[in-house]
């Protein structure tokens, strides 16, 4: 597992934003100690089928914070996340094992 912080525009590692590559290749980002969005290794199963990026249903959009350094790690602005939600690129779950009440749905 490879962690790193995330870094602002002026290069400074920014504390408790973090990208994470499992062993795997899977890739996160985590804001402290929530995980918010997580891209597949590959975006193809063995059968074939699209794997879609994934948000946490509950923090995805938790904080102006989140959401800037999700924007950089998705490289795309919360209206364009919003879209991809909506028409089904993006995937809303539960990353944390905690959120047994978010409603999946993007207002």
């Amino acid at each position: 597992m490879n962690v790193q912080n995330m870094t602002s525009s002026n290069g400074n590692k920014v504390a408790n934003q973090f990208t994470v590559i499992d062993d795997i290749g899977n890739e996160y980002f985590q804001s402290y100690n929530s995980i918010i969005a997580k891209i597949p290794k590959t975006y193809f199963s063995s059968n074939g089928l699209y794997q879609k990026i994934e948000l946490d249903s509950k923090y995805w959009n938790f904080s102006n914070t989140t959401s800037k350094y999700r924007n950089k790690f998705l490289n795309e602005t919360t209206k364009e996340t919003k879209a991809k939600i909506k028409s089904g690129v993006y995937k809303l779950v539960d990353l944390n094992g905690i959120d047994n009440t978010a409603i999946n749905k993007v207002s």
